[in-house]
């Protein structure tokens, strides 16, 4: 039996930094627990989960795990609903991220970036459905515009994203009605650690119809909305790009 005076609580994997981050701090904002998913960022964990608690006390903890360990999932996921007896929401928002032009793409590679992005979102998920069920939770993955269109140089990312897009809809049909399933695909949010000059920079804000780059707060508030207020939505994925996915 669930205890309905704790609130709801949402566990976020990749969040202790950059977007993840963000949305944490926006659904803790709207009341949830925080349980914040890490690999070895430790210390940034760390702080975030700091300065929630420090807002709100015991609203926020952090958990690590490498999720490239398919068979330690079930573990996680167990111990996530045990800090406050509950799981309401899973957000697949960690990811690798870097170029593997061909000719250098090794079997690393795929397995890093097709295990980040694909497999353990799909092993996570999988693991986290009985708790789900028990509340009628909900399941958010955060993909790429580019798993829709191809981004150069980036073979095996732009289709484990592809592959994350259309698990968001075979677990929508898999999952439902007891457990929603959506997605958030990013545009030019934040420029990725591989460096990007400015004349790059330019051209791909250029070919946005907004004319200008996100920030994580524009994702984090179409992670709320699909949390909070699209009870009648699944198996969807929303674009949150300033129309760059339609001019790519």
């Amino acid at each position: 039996m669930q205890n309905k005076s704790i609130p709801k609580t949402v566990l976020i994997t990749g969040a202790a930094a950059r977007i993840g981050a963000e949305i944490a701090r926006t659904l803790h904002a709207a009341g949830f627990n925080i349980i914040i998913h890490y690999r070895s960022s430790a210390s940034a964990a760390q702080d975030l989960s700091d300065s929630l608690n420090n807002l709100r006390n015991n609203s926020a903890s952090t958990l690590q795990a490498d999720l490239l360990e398919t068979h330690k999932l079930d573990a996680l996921i167990e111990k996530a609903a045990s800090i406050w007896g509950r799981l309401d929401v899973l957000i697949n928002n960690a990811s690798s991220f870097y170029p593997t032009p061909v000719g250098k793409i090794t079997e690393n590679h795929w397995d890093d970036l097709m295990g980040s992005n694909l497999k353990a979102p799909l092993f996570l998920s999988q693991a986290a459905t009985a708790k789900l069920k028990q509340n009628h939770g909900c399941i958010i993955n955060i993909i790429d515009i580019h798993g829709y269109r191809p981004m150069k140089e980036h073979p095996v990312y732009c289709a484990a994203k592809a592959g994350l897009a259309m698990i968001t809809q075979s677990l929508a049909k898999e999952l439902g009605p007891e457990i929603r399933v959506n997605g958030v695909a990013p545009g030019a949010i934040i420029w990725p650690d591989t460096e990007l000059n400015a004349d790059v920079q330019a051209s791909i804000l250029e070919r946005t119809t907004l004319k200008r780059q996100g920030c994580p707060e524009d994702i984090a508030k179409a992670v709320k909305f699909l949390v909070m207020d699209a009870e009648y939505i699944t198996g969807q994925v929303i674009p949150v790009d300033g129309g760059r996915s339609l001019n790519i």
